[in-house]
């Protein structure tokens, strides 16, 4: 992105809650060395995040797990809940793991974030990140999808029923689906389907809205707990 078009565009509001002041310290700079990105606010707890994010209204939230008291599992549920009860759409929220496939994150998931990142990932790869779930995709590498989900509370049923609304889906939207599904990007999914990237965006949006998900992450969710992955 040039200067002259972040200059023109919104800027996205990031904000962070980790109980590591340092690691605090250094997400702030990246983030405000961003010309697109906008650094509105940090807390060192679950439950001052929680306020903090009703305070500032920011866009995307990057969440720490492990806290003392509130943790970031409990903290998302509330920042998505109290959103959505004030008819508000809530943050992205992006959380914070230790360790790969953390069971941990995937309740965060389930309770309404956007994804996971390792806390060491590389800057670029954070920065990326932000953009993304922005944009109403994911963080969750496809390699990795599977494997997150199976640390879920509940399996997947062992008889699948087809939830009513996803009979509303084309037998197009239901490859798409699929696809997705099992943590491909929209290119990946044009190649497979001889699609162009649009046409497979407009019916992603297209499958959210009449399943009434929020983003892809819940589309996978959504697939698992269903039994409607392969």
């Amino acid at each position: 992105m040039s200067e002259v078009a972040a200059a023109d565009a919104p800027r996205i509001r990031v904000a962070l809650v980790d109980d590591q002041a340092l690691f605090r310290a250094g997400i702030r700079m990246l983030v405000s060395s961003q010309p697109d990105l906008e650094f509105v606010g940090e807390a060192g707890s679950g439950s001052a995040g929680v306020a903090m994010a009703a305070a500032v209204g920011p866009d995307v939230i990057l969440m720490d797990i492990r806290m003392p008291g509130m943790d970031g599992i409990d903290a998302t549920i509330a920042i998505v809940a109290a959103a959505e009860s004030a008819g508000s759409p809530p943050p992205r929220i992006i959380v914070l793991t230790t360790f790969e496939l953390d069971e941990s994150a995937s309740r965060a998931i389930r309770g309404g974030a956007s994804g996971f990142l390792l806390k060491d990932a590389d800057p670029e790869f954070l920065l990326a990140a932000i953009r993304t779930v922005h944009a109403g995709n994911a963080v969750i590498a496809a390699s990795a999808t599977r494997e997150l989900f199976a640390h879920f509370d509940t399996p997947a049923p062992a008889l699948p029923v087809e939830p009513e609304a996803f009979g509303a889906l084309t037998s197009r939207e239901r490859d798409i689906f699929a696809l997705a599904a099992l943590g491909l990007s929209n290119a990946e999914i044009a190649a497979r389907e001889f699609l162009s990237e649009a046409t497979v965006k407009t019916h992603i949006s297209r499958i959210l809205s009449k399943l009434i998900l929020r983003d892809r992450v819940q589309l996978v969710v959504y697939a698992f707990q269903h039994g409607l992955t392969e």
